[in-house]
């Protein structure tokens, strides 16, 4: 990683497995995490300034992903989203990509894959921000 702060992820799905390795994956990889079993949880949380990137699962019961990503997107909290699901369609990804969500990756995950989309995302992110942010 090009700076020596770590990056910090929030993780939001409701399968506690599911968390702990996401966790155990992104922290052995050298990020800071955050997991919330909700997207309330996660809402009641969040500041703008606190996370570099989010991994969200879609299908939650209180909300789904892309309705916790345009909560987040209502609260001026434009951190990357990747949305991960295990029940991929067309009608997801447009709604995902209408909100702002720039990948959406298929459970179960390469581990590979996710951490590339997430430091891909963080980079893309900071290097579109004015300098200072």
């Amino acid at each position: 990683m090009p700076s020596s702060a770590k990056s910090t992820v929030y993780v939001v799905d409701d399968d506690v497995d599911v968390l702990g390795s996401l966790r155990f994956l992104l922290e052995t990889d050298g990020f800071d995490v955050r997991t919330f079993r909700t997207g309330a949880a996660l809402l009641r949380a969040v500041r703008p300034t606190d996370v570099d990137c989010f991994v969200i699962d879609y299908k939650m019961p209180e909300m789904n992903g892309v309705d916790l990503t345009s909560r987040l997107r209502s609260r001026d909290i434009t951190a990357p989203v990747i949305l991960i699901t295990g029940y991929p369609d067309e009608k997801i990804s447009a709604r995902a990509e209408a909100v702002g969500i720039r990948y959406v990756l298929r459970k179960p995950l390469l581990e590979e894959s996710l951490v590339t989309h997430i430091r891909g995302a963080i980079q893309e992110d900071r290097a579109s921000q004015p300098p200072g942010r």
